[in-house]
């Protein structure tokens, strides 16, 4: 298959590693970036060897790129879609697709109309760690799943990541920042999702940063810190889920699924692998289960490749748009259920992914995994 040439607009902290792993995705090759900032673009197509870095107008108007790859900060999500739809490329991005649901639903149509594909973050759940969990679930290890918790226990993110301030605007705050990791393995385990019943609170309005690189800086807190709440499936499955940048410690598991025959302890969903763990109603306790999948590094942008292979082979992709936006949609339901006193119907649901092929990745031959 030809290769599918990508531009990347957003050259911010998580570039880093889809540069890297970009370049050994056999049908994807970065032919340009682009940032607000053209000096941080410059930097990173110098150490990346990616050829051309501009503007996010002139990467857009470029007629030989097919796919951008939007890692713009959540606010600009939307935007950026949109108008790739617009020139007439696939656009595949880091979560959430976008801020609210009426942007989600327009990126869905105008995909549609286009006739292009979308694709969202996250596509840890291609890892081998949810892949071999999904395996355990379908063969029935743990029976019929029952219910499930969730658990993203964190004091936030000012102590470490360079520029936090977004991470407490719309758009993101523990709930949207991180669960959509959570949400989606819950999906690609359990299926769509029924309703939501949540509550939220602000526990410090302002935030100081303390890291090296802003030491001191104030952040004014904008969304949600702390949500507690409750999912209902279509597979009847209920989950108890919490996200928090305000706990400064927690041994809560990051997921454990309840079957009618015992209990699974998933691997954290941020990350691609990871043991897992397994105890049957006549087992005396917990056994580590082996993964039987790859891809059990860091390999964000597995989900952008898989794209790339289903626009090629005209097959539905798994990080798709439709699963993108129920997600969006539930983490929406958390705070419409905390702010109106009521459970939350969601209106949107997806198709639960399809698992891998247990003989690897339909590309994987052709695609470095070290």
């Amino acid at each position: 298959m030809s290769k599918f040439k990508v531009g990347i607009i957003g050259c911010g902290n998580i570039s880093s590693i889809y540069f890297t792993n970009l370049k050994r995705f056999h049908m994807l090759e970065v032919v340009a970036c682009a940032d607000l900032n053209l000096e941080r673009a410059k930097e990173q197509a110098a150490l990346y060897g990616v050829p051309k870095a501009c503007g996010a107008d002139e990467l857009l108007a470029d007629p030989d790129i097919d796919i951008v790859l939007n890692l713009t900060i959540p606010a600009a999500h939307a935007d950026i879609h949109l108008r790739a739809l617009e020139a007439g490329k696939h656009s595949y991005g880091e979560k959430p697709l976008a801020l609210n649901l009426e942007d989600g639903k327009r990126i869905l149509s105008l995909a549609r109309e286009k006739g292009l594909a979308v694709g969202c973050a996250p596509d840890t759940f291609l890892g081998g760690s949810l892949q071999t969990c999904r395996k355990l679930i379908d063969d029935r290890w743990i029976g019929e799943p029952i219910g499930a918790t969730a658990f993203m226990m964190s004091e936030g993110p000012e102590s470490w990541h360079p520029n936090p301030g977004f991470l407490y605007q719309k758009g993101a705050g523990p709930l949207f920042d991180m669960g959509p990791y959570y949400l989606t393995a819950l999906v690609h385990l359990l299926g769509p999702i029924r309703r939501v019943s949540g509550s939220t609170r602000i526990t410090y309005p302002e935030r100081m940063i303390t890291n090296d690189y802003h030491y001191g800086d104030k952040i004014q807190v904008q969304t949600p810190t702390h949500t507690a709440g409750l999912l209902d499936f279509h597979s009847g499955a209920v989950c108890t889920m919490i996200t928090s940048f305000d706990v400064w410690g927690s041994k809560l598991p990051h997921i454990e699924i309840y079957g009618t025959h015992g209990t699974m302890i998933v691997p954290d969903p941020n990350d691609f692998g990871g043991p897992i763990l397994v105890k049957r109603h006549d087992w005396p306790e917990f056994k580590e289960i082996p993964m039987v999948y790859g891809f059990t590094g860091n390999h964000r942008g597995l989900g952008l490749l898989d794209m790339a292979h289903g626009i090629a082979s005209k097959q539905s992709h798994r990080a798709n748009g439709e699963l993108a936006y129920h997600v969006l949609e539930a983490m929406h339901g958390f705070e419409i259920s905390s702010n109106e006193g009521r459970h939350y119907d969601v209106a949107s649901t997806c198709a639960q992914p399809e698992p891998l092929p247990m003989d690897g990745y339909r590309f994987s031959t052709k695609t470095r995994v070290d």
